[in-house]
């Protein structure tokens, strides 16, 4: 069935010329979407500076752009997060690579702060309709091992955020840095619609029935079933606090780095940006086990959080290195478990929109928080205002982790 007649929702039919891939291929399709989506969404973050610097933009400027895509990303995840239910993965994921390539266009030529938000704005539309679309595609093709599918997606989710810095800062270094860079993403993008389009694509988990087929894609208010519910409570405010700190690294942090590194090396910066995200992908692959993973998580998570204004005040490159481990390595160890305890308690058919439930309170993580910490950087500095914001986070994961003891304590061996 081709992609059009997929969108169409259209019954599906013979394919003679299709491409039936093998279940690795698929698997390896529906990681690399996500994560190369996630790696354009980040490759700004070192040339930040240099884009403030030819825009003339201010540091509230800066995270109102950032914030744009998360945004983007939020709205897409309420309105077509169970889109790919219903008109496939395959189509769904078609879709979210041709926005990328219209917003990493837009982000290419962007002459103002109206232009940079459009561009972002798009990243931000595609990576939603990948995330539950790619997360549930996971889980349609490893149905028996559904925490490996949630592996999975955290690690291409993780992976991908992380290693967008590293490959910005690498190719800034080229000629036209605030443009090439976007450029040579586009000619990547544009590659991997090959395979997808080729794709024996596998029928919609939930086709549309009657003669409005339409009405199945319209907005629906976030549901969990009653099972979930404490599952997803609990991951939803794990993520929430994770992606306030991811959001901190891939926006002002750059800046804030440059200061403590004593460098302005755009690849250096992009390393240090991403050394909260590489650490968590780093621990979906060691994935610790036990009772306590939650609790030992976000304790590590806190210290780790905590010790940032402290690396700034010493000026210590080694601290600052090592809070941003320990802050990643944490959060991975938490948000996989409570993340994989949503994923096998809700049903496979509600996968996809459960899971984009979740993301949209985890990345209003990445707003809110955020936009706050710019607008107090304009008034009080960066300094001050990181300060603050770190050791808020650094406490809030304290007491969470103190919650997830009691709970494991006074819970079922």
């Amino acid at each position: 069935m081709s992609v059009i007649n997929e969108l169409r929702m259209r019954p599906a039919t013979a394919e003679r010329r299709s491409w039936d891939a093998s279940l690795a291929v698929r698997l390896g399709l529906a990681v690399t979407v996500i994560s190369t989506l996630l790696i354009g969404a980040n490759l700004a973050t070192p040339i930040y500076p240099l884009i403030q610097e030819d825009l003339g933009l201010t540091p509230f400027a800066v995270t109102v752009a950032f914030a744009s895509y998360v945004l983007a990303l939020i709205t897409g995840l309420v309105l077509a997060g169970h889109w790919s239910d219903h008109i496939g993965r395959r189509a769904a994921l078609v879709v979210a690579v041709v926005l990328g390539l219209l917003g990493a266009a837009l982000f290419a030529v962007a002459t103002s702060l109206p232009v940079l938000a459009a561009g972002r704005v798009l990243q931000g539309a595609a990576v939603a309709l990948a995330t539950g679309a790619s997360a549930a595609a996971l889980r349609d093709l490893l149905p028996s091992r559904p925490e490996w599918a949630s592996r999975f997606t955290l690690m291409a989710s993780a992976g991908g955020v992380a290693a967008g810095p590293v490959i910005g800062g690498l190719l800034s270094l080229l000629p036209a840095p605030t443009r090439t860079p976007f450029v040579i993403y586009l000619g990547v993008l544009a590659t991997l619609l090959i395979p997808l389009v080729l794709l024996r694509a596998r029928p919609a988990v939930k086709p549309p029935a009657g003669d409005n087929p339409l009405a199945v894609l319209r907005p629906r208010r976030p549901a969990v079933s009653a099972e979930a519910r404490r599952a997803f409570w609990t991951a939803s405010s794990v993520g929430f606090l994770s992606f306030a700190v991811f959001g901190f690294t891939l926006s002002l942090a750059p800046t804030w780095f440059a200061d403590i590194a004593g460098t302005q090396s755009r690849p250096l910066i992009g390393l240090l940006a991403a050394l909260v995200l590489g650490s968590s992908a780093v621990s979906q692959l060691l994935s610790p086990r036990g009772r306590f993973v939650v609790p030992v998580g976000l304790a590590g998570m806190a210290i780790g959080v905590g010790l940032l204004p402290a690396a700034q005040s010493t000026g210590s490159l080694p601290l600052l290195v090592g809070a941003c481990m320990g802050a990643g390595f944490g959060q991975g160890m938490a948000f996989r478990v409570v993340f994989n305890e949503v994923s096998v308690r809700v049903d496979p058919a509600h996968h996809a929109q459960t899971v984009s439930a979740v993301y949209v309170i985890t990345y209003l993580g990445s707003a809110v928080p955020v936009l706050g910490l710019g607008a107090a950087a304009g008034i009080w500095g960066l300094t001050a205002s990181v300060t603050v914001f770190a050791l808020l986070v650094a406490a809030v994961c304290a007491v969470l982790a103190v919650v997830s003891l009691a709970v494991r304590l006074g819970g079922p061996r």
